[in-house]
Protein backbone atom coordinates (compact mmCIF):
# COMPACT_ATOMS: atom_id res chain seq x y z
CA UNK A 1 0.00 0.00 0.00
CA UNK A 2 1.63 3.56 -0.90
CA UNK A 3 2.00 5.59 1.81
CA UNK A 4 -0.06 9.25 2.04
CA UNK A 5 0.30 12.55 3.69
CA UNK A 6 -1.36 12.83 7.20
CA UNK A 7 -0.90 16.40 6.97
CA UNK A 8 -0.01 18.61 3.45
CA UNK A 9 3.23 18.14 1.97
CA UNK A 10 3.36 22.14 2.16
CA UNK A 11 2.62 22.24 5.82
CA UNK A 12 5.66 19.56 6.53
CA UNK A 13 7.81 22.00 4.98
CA UNK A 14 6.75 25.16 6.47
CA UNK A 15 9.05 25.83 9.84
CA UNK A 16 6.47 28.21 10.69
CA UNK A 17 3.09 25.94 10.18
CA UNK A 18 1.43 25.64 13.40
CA UNK A 19 0.40 22.48 13.13
CA UNK A 20 3.94 20.76 12.39
CA UNK A 21 4.24 17.50 14.06
CA UNK A 22 6.75 17.93 17.77
CA UNK A 23 7.36 21.59 16.35
CA UNK A 24 7.64 23.65 19.64
CA UNK A 25 5.53 26.94 20.17
CA UNK A 26 9.08 28.51 19.71
CA UNK A 27 11.65 28.27 16.59
CA UNK A 28 13.81 25.74 17.41
CA UNK A 29 16.85 27.11 16.22
CA UNK A 30 16.71 29.60 19.18
CA UNK A 31 15.85 27.18 21.87
CA UNK A 32 18.70 24.18 22.58
CA UNK A 33 17.54 20.63 23.13
CA UNK A 34 17.75 17.45 21.32
CA UNK A 35 15.00 15.86 22.94
CA UNK A 36 11.59 17.38 23.96
CA UNK A 37 9.67 16.60 26.83
CA UNK A 38 5.76 16.57 27.28
CA UNK A 39 4.20 16.44 30.75
CA UNK A 40 0.92 13.87 30.41
CA UNK A 41 -1.53 15.25 32.99
CA UNK A 42 -4.29 12.57 31.26
CA UNK A 43 -1.66 10.33 32.81
CA UNK A 44 -1.52 9.17 36.27
CA UNK A 45 0.66 6.37 38.28
CA UNK A 46 -0.71 3.57 40.75
CA UNK A 47 1.82 1.31 42.70
CA UNK A 48 1.59 -2.23 43.65
CA UNK A 49 3.04 -3.77 46.49
CA UNK A 50 3.06 -6.77 48.06
CA UNK A 51 4.18 -10.55 47.73
CA UNK A 52 1.23 -11.45 45.44
CA UNK A 53 1.61 -8.46 43.45
CA UNK A 54 3.33 -10.77 40.30
CA UNK A 55 0.36 -13.45 40.48
CA UNK A 56 -1.96 -11.27 40.95
CA UNK A 57 -1.71 -8.84 37.82
CA UNK A 58 -0.64 -11.92 35.60
CA UNK A 59 -4.59 -13.39 36.25
CA UNK A 60 -5.76 -9.69 35.04
CA UNK A 61 -3.74 -8.14 32.60
CA UNK A 62 -3.16 -9.59 28.77
CA UNK A 63 0.14 -9.29 29.08
CA UNK A 64 3.03 -11.89 30.80
CA UNK A 65 4.10 -10.06 33.55
CA UNK A 66 7.17 -12.57 34.21
CA UNK A 67 8.66 -10.89 31.44
CA UNK A 68 8.78 -7.60 33.80
CA UNK A 69 12.49 -7.99 34.68
CA UNK A 70 15.48 -5.79 34.49
CA UNK A 71 16.31 -6.86 30.78
CA UNK A 72 12.80 -5.52 29.99
CA UNK A 73 11.53 -2.73 32.87
CA UNK A 74 8.61 -1.61 31.26
CA UNK A 75 5.45 -3.25 29.54
CA UNK A 76 1.95 -2.54 27.86
CA UNK A 77 -0.99 -4.33 28.34
CA UNK A 78 -4.89 -4.36 28.47
CA UNK A 79 -7.27 -4.99 31.25
CA UNK A 80 -10.04 -7.13 29.73
CA UNK A 81 -13.88 -7.48 30.76
CA UNK A 82 -15.31 -10.68 31.00
CA UNK A 83 -16.26 -10.56 27.48
CA UNK A 84 -13.03 -9.65 25.92
CA UNK A 85 -13.19 -6.69 25.46
CA UNK A 86 -10.92 -3.97 26.44
CA UNK A 87 -11.14 -1.72 29.92
CA UNK A 88 -8.07 0.12 30.24
CA UNK A 89 -4.85 0.30 28.63
CA UNK A 90 -2.22 0.80 30.83
CA UNK A 91 1.57 1.18 31.21
CA UNK A 92 3.45 -1.42 33.95
CA UNK A 93 7.01 -0.50 35.31
CA UNK A 94 9.61 -2.67 36.97
CA UNK A 95 11.30 -0.44 40.05
CA UNK A 96 15.11 0.16 40.41
CA UNK A 97 16.29 -2.87 42.41
CA UNK A 98 16.94 -0.91 45.64
CA UNK A 99 13.18 -0.13 45.84
CA UNK A 100 11.65 -3.08 43.87
CA UNK A 101 10.73 -6.09 45.83
CA UNK A 102 7.16 -6.98 45.00
CA UNK A 103 6.44 -3.58 43.25
CA UNK A 104 4.93 -2.09 40.25
CA UNK A 105 4.14 1.20 38.81
CA UNK A 106 1.05 0.66 36.81
CA UNK A 107 0.78 4.21 34.70
CA UNK A 108 -3.32 4.54 33.74
CA UNK A 109 -5.35 7.63 32.20
CA UNK A 110 -6.30 9.94 34.83
CA UNK A 111 -9.79 9.84 34.73
CA UNK A 112 -10.87 6.42 35.09
CA UNK A 113 -8.18 5.74 38.40
CA UNK A 114 -11.20 5.31 40.25
CA UNK A 115 -12.30 2.79 37.91
CA UNK A 116 -9.16 1.00 38.18
CA UNK A 117 -8.81 0.80 41.83
CA UNK A 118 -12.60 -0.55 42.21
CA UNK A 119 -11.85 -3.01 39.42
CA UNK A 120 -8.50 -3.88 40.95
CA UNK A 121 -10.22 -4.40 44.33
CA UNK A 122 -12.66 -6.26 43.35
CA UNK A 123 -10.25 -8.83 42.41
CA UNK A 124 -7.60 -8.87 44.85
CA UNK A 125 -9.63 -10.30 47.63
CA UNK A 126 -7.31 -12.26 49.94
CA UNK A 127 -4.09 -11.56 48.25
CA UNK A 128 -1.25 -9.79 49.42
CA UNK A 129 -1.07 -6.94 47.50
CA UNK A 130 -1.46 -3.00 48.43
CA UNK A 131 -2.74 -0.52 45.32
CA UNK A 132 -2.13 2.91 46.28
CA UNK A 133 -2.47 6.33 43.78
CA UNK A 134 1.07 8.38 43.59
CA UNK A 135 -0.39 12.27 43.06
CA UNK A 136 2.83 13.05 43.83
CA UNK A 137 4.11 11.56 40.46
CA UNK A 138 4.64 12.68 36.74
CA UNK A 139 4.34 11.16 33.90
CA UNK A 140 6.58 12.40 30.63
CA UNK A 141 7.05 11.54 27.43
CA UNK A 142 10.57 12.25 25.98
CA UNK A 143 10.61 12.13 21.95
CA UNK A 144 13.23 13.61 19.77
CA UNK A 145 13.33 17.06 18.67
CA UNK A 146 12.85 16.61 14.81
CA UNK A 147 11.66 13.46 13.43
CA UNK A 148 14.95 12.07 11.09
CA UNK A 149 13.37 8.84 10.83
CA UNK A 150 16.57 7.37 12.18
CA UNK A 151 17.18 5.40 15.16
CA UNK A 152 17.80 7.83 18.57
CA UNK A 153 19.97 6.85 21.26
CA UNK A 154 18.17 7.20 24.51
CA UNK A 155 18.65 10.92 26.19
CA UNK A 156 21.52 10.84 28.90
CA UNK A 157 20.49 11.79 32.46
CA UNK A 158 22.34 14.29 34.33
CA UNK A 159 20.38 12.84 37.17
CA UNK A 160 19.84 9.91 37.12
CA UNK A 161 18.95 9.66 40.94
CA UNK A 162 15.76 11.81 40.30
CA UNK A 163 13.98 9.56 37.54
CA UNK A 164 11.89 7.26 39.29
CA UNK A 165 11.09 5.86 35.70
CA UNK A 166 13.35 6.06 33.06
CA UNK A 167 12.50 3.56 29.97
CA UNK A 168 12.01 3.56 26.50
CA UNK A 169 7.79 3.24 25.78
CA UNK A 170 7.15 -0.42 24.85
CA UNK A 171 4.66 -0.09 22.44
CA UNK A 172 6.72 0.92 19.74
CA UNK A 173 10.03 2.83 19.03
CA UNK A 174 8.34 5.86 17.39
CA UNK A 175 6.69 6.64 20.92
CA UNK A 176 10.68 7.67 22.30
CA UNK A 177 10.81 7.28 26.01
CA UNK A 178 9.05 7.49 29.56
CA UNK A 179 9.75 9.49 32.49
CA UNK A 180 8.33 9.78 35.76
CA UNK A 181 9.58 11.76 38.40
CA UNK A 182 8.34 13.71 41.58
CA UNK A 183 5.83 16.38 40.38
CA UNK A 184 7.97 19.14 41.91
CA UNK A 185 11.19 18.68 40.01
CA UNK A 186 11.77 20.04 36.43
CA UNK A 187 12.73 17.26 33.90
CA UNK A 188 14.86 20.03 31.82
CA UNK A 189 17.11 19.59 35.09
CA UNK A 190 17.27 15.41 34.59
CA UNK A 191 17.43 15.05 30.73
CA UNK A 192 20.43 16.34 29.12
CA UNK A 193 19.61 18.32 26.17
CA UNK A 194 15.87 18.80 26.57
CA UNK A 195 13.05 21.02 26.65
CA UNK A 196 9.57 21.17 27.23
CA UNK A 197 6.79 20.92 24.56
CA UNK A 198 2.94 21.21 24.75
CA UNK A 199 1.27 18.35 25.25
CA UNK A 200 -1.28 18.98 22.86
CA UNK A 201 1.87 18.50 20.17
CA UNK A 202 1.82 14.38 21.87
CA UNK A 203 -1.27 13.76 21.20
CA UNK A 204 -0.77 15.24 17.18
CA UNK A 205 2.45 12.55 17.39
CA UNK A 206 0.47 9.66 18.55
CA UNK A 207 -2.40 10.21 16.17
CA UNK A 208 -0.03 11.09 13.48
CA UNK A 209 1.58 7.11 13.87
CA UNK A 210 -1.70 5.99 14.64
CA UNK A 211 -1.42 5.17 18.49
CA UNK A 212 -4.53 4.70 20.68
CA UNK A 213 -3.97 5.96 24.77
CA UNK A 214 -6.44 6.38 26.81
CA UNK A 215 -11.03 5.89 26.55
CA UNK A 216 -10.90 8.22 23.89
CA UNK A 217 -9.07 6.15 21.67
CA UNK A 218 -10.43 2.74 23.22
CA UNK A 219 -13.95 3.19 24.58
CA UNK A 220 -14.11 0.83 27.85
CA UNK A 221 -16.18 -1.89 26.85
CA UNK A 222 -15.93 -0.93 23.48
CA UNK A 223 -13.34 -1.58 21.66
CA UNK A 224 -11.49 -4.90 20.74
CA UNK A 225 -7.81 -5.16 21.89
CA UNK A 226 -7.07 -7.66 18.22
CA UNK A 227 -8.66 -4.86 16.33
CA UNK A 228 -7.07 -1.93 18.68
CA UNK A 229 -3.71 -3.63 17.42
CA UNK A 230 -2.24 -4.79 20.93
CA UNK A 231 -0.38 -7.89 19.03
CA UNK A 232 1.75 -5.08 17.20
CA UNK A 233 2.03 -2.80 20.38
CA UNK A 234 3.74 -5.90 22.51
CA UNK A 235 0.72 -5.37 24.91
CA UNK A 236 0.17 -9.59 25.29
CA UNK A 237 0.52 -12.90 25.75
CA UNK A 238 -0.75 -15.69 24.09
CA UNK A 239 1.43 -18.35 25.88
CA UNK A 240 1.29 -17.27 29.31
CA UNK A 241 -2.15 -18.82 32.05
CA UNK A 242 -5.55 -17.63 31.85
CA UNK A 243 -6.72 -14.04 32.06
CA UNK A 244 -10.06 -12.00 32.62
CA UNK A 245 -10.99 -12.06 28.74
CA UNK A 246 -8.76 -14.43 27.49
CA UNK A 247 -11.13 -16.69 25.45
CA UNK A 248 -12.49 -14.52 23.02
CA UNK A 249 -8.91 -13.12 22.49
CA UNK A 250 -7.52 -16.05 21.69
CA UNK A 251 -10.17 -17.65 19.42
CA UNK A 252 -9.99 -14.89 17.21
CA UNK A 253 -6.22 -14.65 17.45
CA UNK A 254 -6.11 -18.77 16.51
CA UNK A 255 -8.65 -17.81 13.58
CA UNK A 256 -6.01 -15.58 12.05
CA UNK A 257 -9.13 -13.25 11.51
CA UNK A 258 -9.54 -9.42 12.36
CA UNK A 259 -11.46 -7.89 9.59
CA UNK A 260 -11.53 -4.51 11.25
CA UNK A 261 -8.32 -2.33 12.75
CA UNK A 262 -7.55 1.04 14.58
CA UNK A 263 -5.90 3.10 11.76
CA UNK A 264 -4.62 6.58 11.42
CA UNK A 265 -6.59 8.84 9.17
CA UNK A 266 -6.38 12.52 7.68
CA UNK A 267 -9.27 14.12 7.37
CA UNK A 268 -9.90 16.87 4.31
CA UNK A 269 -10.18 19.53 6.56
CA UNK A 270 -10.41 19.96 10.48
CA UNK A 271 -13.79 18.44 11.67
CA UNK A 272 -15.36 19.81 14.53
CA UNK A 273 -18.88 18.72 16.18
CA UNK A 274 -18.07 14.70 15.47
CA UNK A 275 -20.62 12.00 17.52
CA UNK A 276 -18.58 9.70 19.53
CA UNK A 277 -18.03 6.24 16.99
CA UNK A 278 -19.54 8.56 13.96
CA UNK A 279 -20.18 6.58 10.99
CA UNK A 280 -17.58 6.08 8.12
CA UNK A 281 -19.03 5.14 4.74
CA UNK A 282 -17.20 4.28 1.25
CA UNK A 283 -17.87 6.43 -1.69
CA UNK A 284 -20.58 4.48 -2.65
CA UNK A 285 -22.29 4.41 0.53
CA UNK A 286 -21.18 0.80 2.20
CA UNK A 287 -20.73 0.89 6.22
CA UNK A 288 -16.17 0.90 6.54
CA UNK A 289 -16.32 1.77 10.25
CA UNK A 290 -16.45 4.00 12.59
CA UNK A 291 -14.47 7.16 14.52
CA UNK A 292 -12.61 7.49 17.38
CA UNK A 293 -10.89 10.27 18.10
CA UNK A 294 -8.29 12.98 17.16
CA UNK A 295 -6.60 16.49 16.86
CA UNK A 296 -7.14 18.97 14.30
CA UNK A 297 -7.29 16.88 10.65
CA UNK A 298 -5.55 13.43 12.35
CA UNK A 299 -7.31 11.03 13.79
CA UNK A 300 -7.66 7.18 15.14
CA UNK A 301 -11.04 5.53 13.33
CA UNK A 302 -11.54 1.58 13.47
CA UNK A 303 -11.24 0.70 9.72
CA UNK A 304 -13.24 -2.39 8.05
CA UNK A 305 -9.32 -3.15 6.17
CA UNK A 306 -11.41 -4.44 2.90
CA UNK A 307 -12.02 -0.38 2.61
CA UNK A 308 -8.81 0.33 3.70
CA UNK A 309 -7.48 1.88 0.72
CA UNK A 310 -10.35 3.99 -0.03
CA UNK A 311 -11.14 7.40 0.30
CA UNK A 312 -13.84 7.16 3.28
CA UNK A 313 -17.00 9.87 3.98
CA UNK A 314 -18.16 11.23 7.34
CA UNK A 315 -20.80 13.42 8.14
CA UNK A 316 -20.43 15.77 11.37
CA UNK A 317 -23.41 16.15 13.55
CA UNK A 318 -23.70 19.83 11.90
CA UNK A 319 -24.35 17.85 8.41
CA UNK A 320 -21.14 18.41 7.14
CA UNK A 321 -19.52 16.42 4.80
CA UNK A 322 -16.30 15.09 4.70
CA UNK A 323 -13.86 12.68 3.45
CA UNK A 324 -10.89 11.01 4.61
CA UNK A 325 -7.95 8.37 4.01
CA UNK A 326 -5.97 5.69 6.65
CA UNK A 327 -2.65 4.96 5.83
CA UNK A 328 -0.38 2.07 6.85
CA UNK A 329 1.68 2.96 9.93
CA UNK A 330 5.87 2.10 9.57
CA UNK A 331 5.78 0.55 13.23
CA UNK A 332 3.35 -2.07 12.09
CA UNK A 333 4.50 -5.36 10.26
CA UNK A 334 5.39 -5.21 7.07
CA UNK A 335 3.46 -8.09 5.86
CA UNK A 336 -0.36 -6.41 6.98
CA UNK A 337 -2.75 -7.30 4.52
CA UNK A 338 -5.53 -4.47 3.83
CA UNK A 339 -7.43 -5.85 1.26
Amino acid sequence: MSEKFLISPDSLSDESNPSRILKHSQDSRNVPGQFVCYLLPHRTVLKLQGQDTGPFLQGIITNDVELLQPGQPALYSHMLNVQGRTLYDVLLYRLKEADAGHSVLLECESTIKDSILKHLKVYKIRRKVDVNPCPELSVWAVLPHKETGDETSKPELSSPGKALVWEADPRTQEMGWRLVLDSQIDPCGVIASCQKGDTEEYHRHRYKIGLPEGVKDLPPGVALPLESNLVYMQGISFSKGCYIGQELTARTHHTGVVRKRLMPVCFSSQVQNLEEGAALQTQSGKPAGKHRAGVGKLGLSLIRMAHAKEVLTLKSSDNTTVTLEASVPNWWPKDVKTD
